[in-house]
């Protein structure tokens, strides 16, 4: 157990077991690491090698076969568990997982790697945080001990105190590698060191600031520390402790902040975990006493929701000893009992709320509480209202737009906001014990440097993982990103920076580009963001945004892989530096919005536990809302923010790195998982971090320090003189004989290898101490010196004084001695008196002397003083020019850090510019090709042009050459006319016709070769064409749009400005109908403003009865104040009279006639109130008549005006329609001229974009010329000047916000560039589509040149068959071949009639869409202003539901009124009951003295008669005397009590005014405020009657709506009619082609008659082969027309596909509208008012529109039928057609060539009809499309009308609920003036008991005046002075106010 305990055997390896390590035998070459499976690396012995192939042999005895490359050399034994890795020889992942595993199984835990520390989770309790440890490591370098995070401690300590600079401990890894353990003893130990505390020092028995340090740490873990799948004490929020020292180094207060609390685990947990510790600790841990309080019944976590999901026992967390040691921690940082018993309230009550039941209400979307009992715990322990918290969580009152609406939620919304509510509360209270602990930890002690370390939970990869995860993944992500910064980057920066010899070395750990995912625009965050502000937005639809972002654009974002047995549980992949992460984003939208129920956050508020009241400070108010827009905050953007603090925190402090690593998943103790490790270095950076160190230079110092430090072990390789400190410093270097390799001077800092400095520490140490042991030394010697020379000077003393003694003892007793000592006194008597002489010489002279030294004395004095004061004046300046210099040296350091700072962004700067020059050169490199291509792109269609202008030449040619040949052939026409009339010359040379003939069939043969020919060379000339046509086509492309644009705005504003006449001429007629109804409009206006001029002067009317009304209050109140005041004078006077007893008949009569006077000023009093009434009655009768005549006029009006405005708004909306249409139109040229500019001002932005970037890059250049400038500037003025600091830091600010310009202008210029490549793709995109369907054209175009061919050889065979066959009958054939040519033309200008009447009809559609667009507007109108009347409706109930809390608050407080007036009344009671008293010792006094009086006068009686003695006499009289006086003194008593009593019934009298003043006052208020009810009731009449005016308008613009719905349906009616002309039409051209088809077959019967006839015409045929050949020329013409044609319907198609993408655009926006539209008609559904009067309108108008739609259907289902006959009628005469062709062939068998080729004729103009009637089906077809289109468009305004009618009743219902409403409101009003009425009776009788008490108390008055004057009329016979004492007693009695002084006013009456 010793050893166990002994801490040095868990910090090193022992001496024995190194030295055997050491002496292995060992083989470098031999011994080498291959790589496993399982372990990731095997040691292995080599035994033989073959190449680069070793054959091994690992330990387990196995043979492998190895490649030289996958092997890694192994270190010595020597090397074996060292301490710091950087030392190591091999350095390679191997060596540092096999260092790390074994001195982790040897159970040391902490490693060197470098600059940092590695700390390997022990998973079990190790003794090496003891005091004697820290003590051991107090004060000592790294390198003198072994490695732990002590040493990382003290050297941070002693950094921050030698540097004066922050510090900061970042302690980092994965969950689960103690980063919180080390946390704890990181403060441990700087609480111990700062504390100046030693080993064995006792502890203070109250918390010192140390240990309330230390004990901030138990109880944050038991509030924010819980049990997760890879840590049984996770962390599961951030903290950022700063321990604050003081200049000394003690510690001078400490601060915590917080980050990111997962509260989500307050209400749910994954299987395995568990909740916060807390909760646990108060179910096992408390008393029984405590829990009764908290109302705990069960102890079982699985009785309690929020806890029953995870675990109930953490392994190694005993709850019950965790709960004393939270107790102990609160103790010590002083929480007071209240304080912890309200967290404790907080989280049990998050455990019964978790327990809470409801239940769903059948049918209804409502929740209702099942079970109470749960809830009635939760309110009773946060001390809220039972009853408002059920309602609270089942319908809370929330907030829409101003009002507040109660707000049913059905059950699993109130689940959900009790979760959150839970979340919330826990929050707020871990956020308060954060607060409380720094507030704790607060001192007055000044602060100068801290240390701050981070314990941040760390990174987490779970099954599960969701928006928590990312959040603390992205913090992990940028502390491993600040790590790689600060260790790698930054290192290399500062040697290029210092000019040191470097090689960049990039070791691929730039962790930017997830940061940038996650944080930078359009980002996760962004992006998450931008979801929280739409309205409906979804997980779902943020998702779909992040994959349409960042799915293959980002390289750190993906998809999860679908497939395999794996189950995929989360949504997108981001890969973090620790591995790919799945998150899931369900409920992120909540999470980041963070909604909570604001109604019980209200009631929380209110609570009576101040606890908890603070808690939810913010919602106290009603007014407190969410905030939006700019304040409304998210937790990702509070979690950025305070990202951002810290990292900025971090940045400006020293980091000291520990990294923490988990050793396996399974916390097991001496367990590793090599893989786990692995992957953990990895990601960490060790191996990377051990390189750069050692072939780095970690360590370094300036110039100055260096030299100052180490110059004593060099002293004279440094002159004296001044000298530069590089070349000071190169001088020591030299001399201490350092290795070259082990440093660099750079060009302010040297620079050390690793290592370096603790040697030259040691040599220093050595130097100091032979130099201290030598002045030691020195000091010695001469202090033993000086010690020798005293003693030898005692030495030679004692000698003398012996030798002296020796000589005194042999003289003492001789006789001469004895006569020369009495001798030898008496002769220097002799020479007193020339002693004497000479004294006082030289007494004179030194009188003289003193004199001139006094006056010098005085005068060095006072030059002195002058002297001292220069001196001081001295001091003070040099004291001032030190303070001055020394804050001249910190701001020139802290101005050279800047100016350091300063440079190195401007070579940051400098680097970006030059990147930026690259890609700017590439830009313009790439411009110049694009340019060059452009050029040669235009040339060759310059070239293409030429060529087409030749061709074009060319095809003049020879349409001259067809002009001749037609020449030609009407010439032989006329020679045929010849041949005619020489028929039988013709007979008789037949034979010789016969022979020409066939030169002639030798010639057409020729001809047809030559046409061959012409024909393949007319096919290249295609071919070539079609090359040209491909190349043209990329750079056409836009021109053929822009062509196709311009035709279809000509067509267009040929369309507008027929459609624009038509307008117009509707426009006068529109004017003239508006200015008719104008006039009438103007005479209604009239009516109306003379209402409106009633109304005003019925208000001002009412206005002025309502002034009269608050006048006669006003004297009405004045009279009964009055009143008032004369009853208390009555009851004043009226107890007066009671204690007086009575009073003389004068005072009666006074008393008779103030009665008389009162009682007539009663009876006024109520007269005039009756009066008052009377004439209220009155006013309120002819008030409610002339507001029901208001009414009436109102209604009457509001029916008159609603007709008039319905009229005037029909014909503005038909105008407004015509407006609309022409400004339709003209935005269609608008846009269609803005589409021919798009494509010009892309090119004009690209140039633009590139200028702008030269710009910006020479902007840059001047930017960084300036920088320059200024930083030697800020130089040169440091020197100069302190006052130009504040300059400087102006100046600073304006270049870092230049920088910052700078630096968004190139994410600016990138975005640009992106954006660019983009538009190149998606243009390269739409080429290749644009050459696939040219070369589908050209297939197409192939296709016909076949088809061509096909014909002509047909052609070629009709014609040799004509030749041989036909003869005679031309003439015929030519008049037949002319009427067909006419019935053609008439065919051809039908149908282009049809396609006129066709476009017609498409342009009436597209107004009627616009029209129906229009009607869709005024709706939405409609709806907004029916929504703001609802709004406005419940505002008024908002209103009316404050007034009645007014008068419920009015009601309590006559109710306290009235309390109060009961008390009073009670201690009038029982004053009346003490004056009842007091008359009664009153009479019986009065009694006494009358029998005395009685007695007085017999015995006067007696003496008058003389019957008794003179002595019995005088005895009488003496007694009488003393009995006498005992009455007046019993009397005087008896007065000074009832003056008591008086001046206790002058203070009744006094708080009894006082209270009758305040009930006058709280009177008189509530009469203030009945007439402030008053006057808003009138103003809510006025808005009432406001709102019904804007019913009234809102209606009309329904009716508007409506009227141009109707219109529409008209439109849609006549359209209708128009496609069944149309169709009519297109039957009779049917007919008619039907008709033609039967005269061709007449016209075939004929030419098989003439069949002979057209034998005899065979030698006219020769003549007509020229024909035929003309015939072929316009053949080939007419192909060239029909490719023109083809090539003009393609460009159509393409405009046509183009504008169905944009109509396709419009109508998603236009849906995207609708659906916006049906959110607000969906809330405006329910905010709809009084539209009675328009249902039945509605009504009409939609059977109306159901008869129309059906009588459309039927017209619809004729036109369908009347197709399906045309379609039946084509099929016909195509079967005709093949009749004809059959019967032509037989032709062809029986007759000639001239009839065939005629036929043939006939049979390609039939085809072109064919092709003529196809274009017409289609047509036709589209058509139906059209009248589909318009039924579905119906269909839809019959929804809208049946939504309409369903408004208009729930309109319809809500005017019955304002009448109801205004009826209530009514009757409120009424209520509330019958209790001012029963207030004003109650008042009146309670004046009444006033005016009674006052009576009594005055007849009490007048009865203590009549006991007073008999009083004062019995002792009248006592004499003056008596009287004059009784005077003075009862004068001092009233003064005194007491029975004190009574017995001396008997004394002096007794002395007088």
């Amino acid at each position: 157990m010793a050893e166990l305990e002994d801490p040095v055997a868990f910090l090193r390896v022992p001496d024995k077991l190194a030295r055997m390590e050491e002496s292995k035998s060992f083989e470098s070459k031999k011994w080498i690491w291959i790589q496993d499976k399982k372990e990731c690396f095997k040691a292995a012995e080599v035994k033989s090698s073959k190449g680069d192939i070793y054959v091994v042999e690992t330990n387990d005895g196995a043979e492998l076969e190895v490649n030289k490359n996958d092997t890694e050399q192994m270190n010595p034994p020597k090397f074996e568990k060292a301490e710091d890795m950087a030392n190591l020889t091999y350095l390679n992942e191997a060596s540092l997982l096999h260092n790390l595993k074994q001195r982790y199984f040897t159970g040391l835990i902490y490693t060197y790697s470098g600059l940092f520390c590695v700390a390997v989770n022990p998973y079990r309790r190790l003794p090496i945080y003891t005091e004697k440890v820290v003590f051991a490591y107090r004060g000592k370098r790294r390198p003198e001990m072994p490695p732990h995070i002590f040493s990382i401690c003290d050297n941070a300590y002693h950094d921050m105190l030698q540097d004066r600079e922050n510090q900061s401990m970042l302690i980092t890894g994965e969950s689960g590698a103690g980063k919180t353990e080390n946390t704890k003893k990181v403060i441990q130990y700087l609480a111990h060191v700062s504390g100046q505390t030693k080993p064995g020092d006792h502890k203070q028995e109250g918390g010192t600031l140390e240990d309330q340090v230390v004990q901030a740490n138990p109880i944050l873990e038991a509030y924010g520390n819980a049990k997760t799948l890879r840590n049984n004490n996770s962390s599961r929020f951030g903290k950022f402790i700063r321990c604050h020292f003081g200049p000394q180094g003690k510690l001078a207060g400490a601060d915590i902040e917080s980050y990111l609390l997962e509260k989500s685990r307050v209400v749910n947990q994954l299987e395995g975990e568990r909740n916060y510790h807390i909760f646990y600790q108060l179910l096992y841990g408390t008393s029984k006493e405590l829990r009764e309080k908290l109302l705990i019944e069960s102890t079982n976590s699985n009785d309690y929701e929020f806890l029953k999901k995870g675990s109930e026992k953490a392994d190694g967390i005993d709850d019950v000893e965790e709960f004393g040691i939270t107790e102990e921690a609160a103790n010590t940082l002083g929480f007071a009992p209240e304080e912890k018993m309200g967290m404790y309230k907080v989280c049990v009550s998050c455990l019964h709320w978790g327990n809470s039941k409801f239940k769903q209400r059948p049918r209804e979307e409502q929740a209702e509480v099942a079970d109470p009992k749960d809830l009635d715990k939760v309110s009773f322990l946060l001390a809220i209202s039972q009853t408002d918290f059920g309602k609270s969580i089942v319908k809370p009152r929330i907030k829409v737009g101003r009002e507040f609406v109660n707000q049913g939620r059905n059950l699993q919304q109130v689940q959900y906001s009790i979760g959150a509510l839970c979340k919330a509360i826990y929050e707020r209270m871990f956020v308060w014990l954060v607060e409380r602990i720094n507030k704790t930890l607060e001192t007055k002690d000044r602060r100068a440097f801290f240390i701050g370390v981070l314990d941040i939970a760390g990174f987490e990869i779970f099954k599960f993982n969701t928006f928590e995860q990312l959040c603390i993944n992205l913090t992990n992500e940028k502390l491993q990103q600040f790590f790689n910064h600060n260790m790698f980057i930054l290192e290399q920066e500062e040697y290029k920076r210092e000019g040191i010899e470097w090689d960049f070395i990039n070791f691929g750990l730039d962790l930017l580009p997830t940061i940038e995912l996650i944080e930078k625009p359009m980002g996760v965050f962004a992006i998450l963001e931008e979801e929280c502000i739409v309205p409906k937005a979804t997980d779902m639809t943020f998702l779909q945004k992040m994959n349409n972002n960042h799915d293959g654009k980002h390289p750190k974002y993906s998809k999860p892989k679908i497939g395999g047995k794996k189950e995929v549980n989360h949504h997108f992949e981001v890969h973090h530096y620790a591995g790919t992460v799945g998150y899931n984003v369900e409920g992120w939208l909540d999470k980041n919005k963070d909604p909570i129920n604001e109604a019980v956050a209200g009631l929380f508020a209110k609570s009576s536990d101040p606890f908890i009241a603070h808690l939810f400070k913010d919602y106290a108010t009603e007014s407190h809302a969410r905030g939006k827009g700019g304040s409304f905050q998210t937790v990702s953007n509070k979690h950025k923010e305070q990202l951002g603090r810290l990292m900025d925190t971090l940045y400006s402090t020293c980091p000291h790195f520990v990294r923490c690593i988990v050793p396996n998943e399974h916390k097991k103790a001496g367990v590793i998982e090599s893989s786990l490790v692995l992957h953990q270095l990895r990601c960490n950076g060790v191996l990377e971090g051990i390189r750069i160190c050692r072939k780095g230079f970690p360590n370094r110092l300036q110039f100055n320090e260096f030299r100052q430090r180490y110059m004593i072990l060099a002293p004279t390789a440094v002159s004296g003189g001044f000298m530069d400190g590089k070349k000071a410093c190169e001088k020591l270097l030299d001399a201490m004989q350092l290795e070259k390799a082990s440093y660099r001077v750079g060009t302010s800092k040297v620079f050390f290898r690793a290592g370096v400095l603790g040697e030259l520490e040691d040599m220093r140490d050595e130097r100091l101490a032979k130099i201290i042991s030598m002045f030691q030394a020195y000091c010695k010697g001469y202090l033993m010196r000086k010690e020798y020379r005293k003693m030898c000077d005692q030495r030679i003393g004692i000698a003398v004084i012996q030798r002296n003694v020796r000589k005194y003892l042999f003289l003492r007793n001789w006789s001469w001695w004895r006569l020369y000592t009495k001798v030898k006194p008496l002769l220097n008597i002799a020479r007193a008196d020339e002693e004497m002489r000479e004294k006082a010489e030289e007494f004179k002279k030194l009188q003289e002397r003193f004199a001139k030294e006094e006056e010098l004395r005085k005068e060095l004095e006072e030059k002195l003083t002058g002297l001292m004061e220069e001196k001081n004046e001295l001091f003070q300046n040099l004291q001032s020019e030190q303070d001055a210099c020394a804050d001249a040296d910190d701001r020139a350091t802290s101005l050279q850090k800047e100016k350091d700072k300063l440079e190195e962004q401007i070579k940051d700067l400098s680097e970006q510019l030059d990147d930026e020059e690259e890609s700017g050169a590439e830009a313009t490199e790439a411009r110049k090709k694009m340019e060059a291509e452009i050029n040669d792109l235009k040339q060759d269609v310059e070239d293409l042009e030429t060529a087409l202008k030749k061709a074009e030449s060319d095809i003049a040619g020879r349409e001259k050459n067809a002009e001749q040949l037609q020449d030609e052939l009407a010439a032989q026409d006329e020679s045929i006319t010849k041949l005619s009339k020489e028929k039988k010359a013709l007979e008789e040379a037949k034979q010789e016709l016969e022979d020409q003939l066939q030169e002639e069939e030798d010639k057409v043969n020729h001809l047809n070769k030559v046409k061959a020919k012409l024909e393949q060379q007319a096919d290249e000339m295609q071919e070539q064409w079609d090359r040209e046509k491909k190349a043209r086509a990329d750079v056409e492309k836009v021109k053929r749009k822009l062509e196709g644009d311009l035709k279809m705005t000509q067509d267009n504003l040929e369309d507008v400005k027929g459609e624009k006449s038509r307008l117009e001429d509707d426009l006068r007629k529109k004017e003239q109908e508006l200015a008719e109804s104008s006039g009438s409009n103007e005479s209604l206006l009239a009516q109306i403003e003379s209402l409106k001029k009633k109304i005003r002067e019925l208000e001002a009317r009412i206005e002025e009865l309502e002034e009269e009304l608050e006048a006669e209050k006003n004297a009405r109140s004045k009279a009964e104040r009055a009143r008032m005041e004369l009853e208390r004078e009555l009851d004043d006077l009226n107890e007066r009279l009671e204690e007086q007893g009575g009073a003389t008949n004068a005072q009666i009569e006074l008393n008779k006639k103030r009665e008389s006077d009162i009682t007539r000023l009663r009876r006024e009093l109520e007269e005039q109130a009756s009066q008052h009434e009377q004439s209220v009655n009155s006013m309120r009768t002819k008030q409610n008549q002339a507001m029901q005549e208001l009414q009436d006029e109102m209604d009457s009006l509001k029916k008159s005006k609603s007709k008039i405005e319905k009229e005037k708004n029909a014909l503005q909306a038909e105008g407004d329609d015509l407006s609309v249409s022409l400004e339709t139109l003209q935005k269609q040229k608008t846009q269609s001229d803005k589409q021919n500019r798009a494509l010009e001002e892309q090119l004009n932005d690209h140039k633009y974009q590139l200028e702008e970037s030269k710009k910006s890059n020479a902007e840059l250049e001047i930017a960084r010329s300036r920088l320059t400038q200024e930083g030697g500037d800020l130089g040169k003025q440091v020197e100069e000047h302190e006052s130009k600091l504040t300059v400087l830091l102006k100046g600073k600010k304006t270049l870092e916000q230049a920088v910052e310009e700078l630096k968004r202008q190139n994410e600016e210029e990138t975005r640009l560039k992106l954006d660019a490549q983009n538009k190149l793709k998606n243009a390269e995109a739409d080429l290749e589509n644009m050459q696939e369907t040219i070369e589908e054209l050209e297939d197409g175009k192939a296709d016909l040149q076949k088809q061509l061919m096909r014909s002509n050889a047909e052609v070629a065979q009709l014609k040799a068959k004509f030749e041989s066959e036909v003869s005679g009958r031309v003439e015929e054939l030519e008049d037949a071949k002319r009427k067909l040519t006419q019935k053609l033309q008439e065919t051809e200008e039908a149908l282009s009639s049809t396609s006129q009447k066709a476009s017609n009809a498409e342009k009436a559609k597209n107004r009627l869409n616009s029209e129906l667009e229009d009607a869709l507007i005024d709706l939405e109108k409609a709806q907004t202003n029916a929504a703001n009347l609802e709004k406005k409706q419940k505002k008024f109930d908002q209103q009316m539901n404050e007034w009645k809390l007014r008068c419920d608050e009015l009601q309590t407080e006559v109710d306290n009124a009235q309390k109060e007036a009961r008390n009073y009344s009670t201690e009038m009671f029982k004053l009346k009951g003490l004056n009842d008293e007091m008359s009664e010792q009153m009479e019986l006094l009065r009694r006494e003295k009358k029998s005395l009086e009685a007695e007085v006068s017999e015995l006067g009686e007696q003496l008058g008669e003389g019957g008794k003695s003179v002595v019995e006499i005088e005895k009488a009289k003496k007694r009488l005397e003393f009995e006498k006086d005992e009455l007046q003194s019993s009397l005087e008593e008896m007065e000074a009590a009832l003056e008591a009593e008086e001046s206790k019934v002058m203070r009744a009298q006094l708080e009894l005014t006082q209270y009758k003043q305040e009930a006058e006052k709280r009177i008189a208020d509530k009469d203030e405020e009945l007439e402030n009810i008053r006057k808003n009731h009138n103003r809510q009449l006025e808005s009432l009657q406001a709102s019904l005016e804007t019913e009234i308008k809102a209606k009309n613009d329904l009716m508007r709506a409506k009227k141009s719905l109707d219109a529409a349906n008209n439109e849609l009616e006549i359209n209708l009619d128009n496609a069944l002309k149309a169709n009519g039409e297109f039957q009779k051209n049917l007919k008619k082609l039907q008709q033609q088809v039967k005269d061709l077959q007449l016209m075939v019967e004929e030419e098989q008659r003439g069949r002979d006839d057209a034998r005899e015409a065979a030698a006219k045929a020769e003549r007509r082969v020229g024909e035929i050949n003309s015939e072929l020329e316009d053949l080939r013409n007419r192909l060239e027309q029909a490719e023109r044609l083809r090539k003009t319907a393609e460009q159509e198609r393409h405009e046509a596909v183009e504008g169905l993408g944009a109509v396709t655009a419009q109508v998603a926006t236009l849906s995207q509208a609708k659906k916006k539209l049906e959110g607000t008609v969906s809330t405006l559904q329910e905010e709809a008012e009084d539209l009675e009067n328009e249902a039945k309108n509605a009504d009409d108008r939609a059977k109306k529109a159901a008869i129309d739609l059906a009588r459309v259907q039927q017209e619809l289902q004729q036109t369908q039928d009347r197709l399906a006959n045309a379609d039946r009628g084509r099929l016909s005469a195509e079967r005709q057609v093949k009749d004809l062709e059959v019967k032509l062939e037989e032709l062809e068998a029986q007759g000639g060539k001239a009839l065939k080729n005629q036929i043939k004729k006939l049979e390609q103009r039939v085809r072109e009809l064919e092709v003529d009637l196809d274009n017409e089906t289609r047509r036709a077809a589209e058509n139906q499309k059209i009248s589909k289109k318009n039924e579905r468009r119906l269909k839809d305004v019959l929804q809208q009308s049946e939504e309409d009618q369903k408004n208009l009743q729930h309109f319809k219902d809500q005017i019955d609920r304002l009448n109801k409403k205004i009826k209530a409101t009514k009757t409120n009003q009424e209520d509330a003036e019958n209790l001012a009425a029963q207030y004003l009776a109650k008042v009146r009788k309670l004046q009444k008991d006033l005016e009674d008490a006052e009576d009594r108390a005055e007849t009490a008055e007048s009865a203590l005046n009549k006991a007073r004057s008999r009083a004062r009329a019995s002792g009248g016979g006592a004499g003056v002075g008596r009287q004059t004492s009784r005077e003075s007693s009862f004068s001092r009695g009233l003064s005194a106010s007491g029975r004190s002084h009574s017995s001396t006013s008997m004394d002096d009456s007794m002395d007088s």
